[in-house]
């Protein structure tokens, strides 16, 4: 069977992440520049034998300028030193009725498997006659297991940003000719 090449469309997709900030609130950001190609048999995503994304450190925003400088620097993910986050997908398996997305993902320099849960959206052809794929990611990671440890403690003892980082993807693909 023939390879079919997906690419992302970033008009219509979004990379966003979430983390408790003094344990009462949640802070969302997102990467703004990001890629992702997958490699397919046909339009049979479970056969992809090539899943790869990357995103763009210094185009953190999380909608606070002085926050989003902290992030990139040395104290989380280095963006001078390590440009990208990488995430290579290994597996995409059917789990009841959603899928299942194994791999290992890149963050300063630091290798992690990580799993996350997919549903599928289906294909379309869209007005202009492009054919697209639909998916809805999202899955946890601990930011301390990819060297991003740093941390402060308020005087009451309240720990400012959590561990845990939750990870939330719309992904719109868009078949290759």
């Amino acid at each position: 069977m023939q390879k079919t090449t997906w690419k992302i469309d970033p008009a219509h997709s979004e990379i966003q992440f979430k983390v408790k900030h003094l344990m009462i609130t949640t802070v969302t950001g997102y990467f703004k520049k990001f890629d992702l190609e997958v490699e397919t048999d046909g339009d049979d995503f479970t056969t992809a034998s090539k899943i790869l994304f990357t995103a763009d450190i210094d185009s953190i925003d999380t909608n606070n300028e002085q926050r989003d400088t902290h992030l990139k620097s040395a104290d989380f993910f280095d963006a001078a030193s390590h440009t990208q986050l990488k995430y290579e997908g290994k597996s995409f398996k059917r789990s009841g009725d959603d899928y299942v997305l194994e791999g290992d993902l890149t963050i300063r320099g630091t290798i992690k498997p990580v799993t996350v849960k997919v549903e599928y959206g289906g294909i379309v052809v869209d007005p202009y006659g492009q054919t697209k794929a639909g998916f809805t990611i999202s899955g946890k990671i601990s930011r301390k297991e990819f060297g991003l440890t740093w941390n402060a403690v308020t005087e009451a003892g309240q720990v400012v940003v959590s561990d845990e980082i939750k990870i939330h993807g719309e992904i719109q693909l868009v078949k290759q000719a």
